[in-house]
């Protein structure tokens, strides 16, 4: 490795993290290593509540661990899933911000070349024009106008604040500043979301040409495979994924899911034959090896025989009865632990609808200035894909059709009896209340004891009691899909479903929809789903 990359490189040992409302269970990341050379490009993945977004904030210094070590560039930039723009800024205030250092570094490199030409600065021009080079600085306002273009927030007025966006708006704004800044360390927290096509291409290309270091917690299963040089579990399990207990792997997404199958299954086969030679070992304990010297009791002329031998006997029947104890502690301590239930979705997407007719006819629809459609019929029990670039009017026809939003023409006629919806940007309850009570909140006393949370397998057991605003935000996704399907509705509204939530769950969610026996409209830019998709596709806004 160069000096060069060992400047640039991001270094994490045994990184430990704990959080105090977390208090007497174990750390969120406990003994991470994290080592990325500039280039490299890391998908963290894992579950829900994994630690992915804790690692990228230890990451951009916006928390300290507990534990470990850490070196990171300080040229980073930090982009979480709900960027904090700030409240006084404007969107040129922004973009200024991420174009400066760039500006900056080309006034620097003219007033050096003066110097230069006086035989004095040689190694200061050669430091910043490295260091222009690898930011691309010549090119950075062509670059901001075609990146904001095609992350649709070049129309937004400059003088707009910040705090007046929709939280797409600000995601995409952001994501152009620091695609524009090219840092020596890019730290991306569900960098896909709220994204179209052309938004996707864009940032996948610029994120394979960028020299630095990207480490990017993603749920998006085409853009794993597509950008990460390798992947790091942080829901590897006792084996890892390589089953030496390492957390990093070399590949594709694609042969991780076989890679991780794999280790599942190396793990429970371990499991069970260690829990079988403890469990040999604590009966030759018990039994204290009673047959060493079986049988009778010895005749008179015997027992002098037998005192002298029977001592011998007893010696031997301690030490190995010692021996089988001994053997059995190292058994105990070192035995990995049980391999824990994965959390699945247990649920039903829809309730069982009425066989037969319609369940949504739409003629003429308008909302003025962002949905146009002429025909809609959905017959019940079918499954419609709605796609189209941001701003096509996707979320509102699912407010349309959920009674959110009125329109200013044509008929809507929804026929199902009950609709459920989960939107992009789902109101989960107050932060303070936990996520039990949110979830009884919103559906009923008496639906919540029919339909348990814990019955649905979209949040583990020990988050019921986590307060709304402590959940991450994937968490909090799943808490408003439960809300969504705990009323087994007719017609289900899917806006973005696989936003936030685990890989895992989103897979299990495509398999349900295929079985699910009611309605379902799904909006989504999830180009794993919709290369999957095996039902009605409608495009709008083309």
């Amino acid at each position: 490795m160069s000096s060069t990359e060992q400047v640039h490189a991001v270094t994490a040992r045994g990184l430990v993290r704990s959080h105090a409302t977390r208090a007497g269970r174990p750390p969120v990341l406990d003994g991470v290593d994290v080592v990325a050379a500039p280039g490299t490009r890391v998908g963290l993945i894992g579950e829900n509540g994994s630690g992915k977004s804790t690692l990228l904030r230890l990451l951009a210094g916006v928390d300290t661990p507990d534990g470990g070590t850490l070196t990171v560039p300080a040229d980073r930039v930090y982009l979480p899933q709900e960027p904090d723009l700030g409240a006084g800024g404007t969107v040129g205030d922004l973009l200024d911000a991420a174009l400066r250092p760039l500006h900056d570094a080309v006034a620097e490199l003219e007033r050096l070349a003066a110097d230069l030409a006086e035989g004095t600065g040689a190694a200061a021009y050669d430091r910043v024009l490295a260091w222009a080079i690898a930011h691309d600085a010549w090119d950075a306002d062509r670059r901001a106008q075609v990146t904001a273009g095609t992350l649709g927030v070049a129309d937004l007025e400059r003088d707009r604040p910040v705090a007046t966006l929709s939280g797409g708006e600000r995601t995409r704004l952001a994501m152009a500043a620091a695609l524009v800044r090219r840092p020596a360390v890019l730290l991306l927290d569900e960098p896909t979301n709220h994204l179209d096509d052309a938004a996707l291409e864009l940032l996948e290309r610029s994120l394979v040409e960028l020299p630095g270091v990207v480490v990017a917690a993603s749920h998006d299963r085409t853009f794993l495979d597509r950008v990460c040089t390798e992947l790091l579990d942080l829901d590897a399990g006792e084996l890892g994924t390589d089953g030496y207990g390492g957390r990093r792997f070399g590949g594709s997404f694609t042969e991780y899911l076989d890679a991780a199958a794999a280790s599942r299954r190396r793990w429970e086969e371990r499991f069970a034959a260690e829990q079988e030679e403890i469990a040999a070992l604590r009966e030759r304990s018990r039994a204290g090896l009673s047959t060493i010297a079986p049988g009778r009791g010895p005749r008179d002329n015997d027992k002098f025989i037998h005192a002298f031998k029977g001592a011998g006997v007893e010696r031997t029947r301690a030490r190995r009865v010692h021996d089988a104890q001994r053997r059995l502690e190292t058994a105990e301590r070192e035995a990995v632990r049980r391999p824990p239930r994965p959390l699945e979705f247990a649920g039903h997407l829809t309730g069982d609808a009425p066989a037969g007719g319609l369940a949504v006819s739409i003629r003429d629809l308008r909302v003025d200035g962002r949905l146009r459609l002429d025909l809609l019929d959905l017959a019940v029990g079918e499954k419609l894909l709605v796609t189209g670039p941001n701003g096509a009017g996707k979320s509102t026809l699912l407010a349309v059709l959920h009674s959110d939003l009125a329109p200013d023409a044509g008929t809507v006629d929804v026929r199902a009896r009950r609709v459920g919806l989960l939107a992009q940007d789902p109101d989960v309850g107050p932060r303070g209340r936990s996520a039990a009570a949110a979830y009884a909140d919103a559906v009923g006393a008496e639906r919540a004891e029919t339909v348990p949370l814990r019955e649905l397998g979209l949040l583990h057991p020990r988050e019921h009691g986590t307060a709304v605003g402590e959940l991450s935000l994937g968490q909090r996704r799943r808490l408003a899909l439960a809300v969504a399907v705990a009323d087994a509705p007719d017609l289900l509204l899917l806006d973005e479903p696989t936003n936030h939530v685990s890989l895992r769950l989103a897979g299990e969610l495509e398999s349900a929809l295929g079985t699910a026996p009611g309605t379902v409209v799904v909006t989504s830019h999830d180009r794993w789903l919709r290369r999957r998709w095996d039902g009605l596709h409608l495009a709008v806004g083309g």
